[in-house]
């Protein structure tokens, strides 16, 4: 039997004018659950609010997800190089299957060591800054159905790169990284996520063009805030929140070169002061 002489003695003392306080400790639950107590009373009634509480404790179902997605999580986990939660979510959502991160953190800690209890993640050392061109270079993927923009931004000059490609893999990767520093040169520094897209092929022809790499650390948005930051006025400006096929990437292209062109010479930035466009900016170093 559900007690409910909590919420009794809570309602009385209230009625009696007691601080919020003073009730959570004689009922011994915190003070917000007084609240919402007490707020379902003046909008119930005490009767109705009690007897709904006590059905609302009975037969309480766990939800369990299917075994068989249990095993497709924990697959894609090992066919996609370990790759993070989200990762997994996206390539469910392929095959039609919807899960939450949240629930695919829950498989893999249950069934997965993601990490060692107290262990701390390893230190990757100060966010990188840059003082002049070419010392650091942050790249980045975003999704739009079918196509995948590889971008990249030099975080002192501000000028920026975008790269369309049919998948997010390694070797898509790579060759993005290719045209990227066809225009770029070469650079001390390349910062990325942690995404598969930016392992495999892509470290090994990573050397070619920067003398390191660094990996910013999960869910510090504020690591990668210049390229995040690019992405969306990608977006804003340029491809929107639609989704493509592979078959607009060559007129996709085209339009996202010519907006770089207006983005590097016509485009003030509010990064310089006074505001003037990234070649401006590079043509006055």
């Amino acid at each position: 039997m559900v007690s409910v002489t909590p919420i009794r003695i809570a309602w009385e003392l209230h009625q009696a004018g007691q601080p919020i306080v003073y009730i959570a400790t004689r009922v011994e639950v915190h003070r917000s659950t007084v609240y919402r107590w007490l707020k379902e009373i003046r909008q119930r009634g005490i009767r109705d609010f009690l007897n709904h509480y006590r059905n609302a404790k009975k037969g309480r179902r766990q939800r369990k997800t299917h075994g068989y997605i249990v095993q497709r999580v924990l697959s894609i986990r090992r066919e996609h190089h370990d790759c993070c939660g989200a990762k997994i979510v996206y390539w469910l959502a392929k095959e039609g299957i919807e899960l939450s991160r949240s629930t695919v953190y829950r498989i893999l800690n249950k069934y997965l060591q993601l990490r060692a209890k107290g262990r701390r993640n390893r230190r990757r050392g100060p966010v990188p800054q840059a003082t002049c061109p070419r010392q650091v270079i942050q790249m980045d993927t975003v999704f739009f159905g079918e196509v995948y923009a590889f971008t990249a931004i030099d975080i002192y000059t501000r000028e920026a790169q975008v790269v369309l490609r049919p998948d997010l893999t390694a070797r898509e990767g790579a060759a993005a990284l290719q045209t990227i520093m066809s225009y770029f040169g070469s650079c001390q520094l390349i910062q990325t996520d942690g995404g598969s897209e930016f392992e495999g092929e892509f470290l090994e022809a990573l050397p070619e063009y920067a003398e390191r790499h660094r990996v910013a650390r999960p869910y510090r948005k504020n690591e990668q805030a210049y390229i995040e930051r690019f992405n969306r006025t990608v977006r804003h400006e340029c491809l929107g929140w639609l989704r493509y096929s592979i078959n607009d990437i060559p007129k996709l292209q085209a339009d996202v070169d010519r907006w770089l062109d207006y983005y590097h010479d016509v485009r003030p930035s509010m990064a310089f002061e006074p505001m003037k466009t990234p070649m401006e900016f590079v043509l006055a170093l």
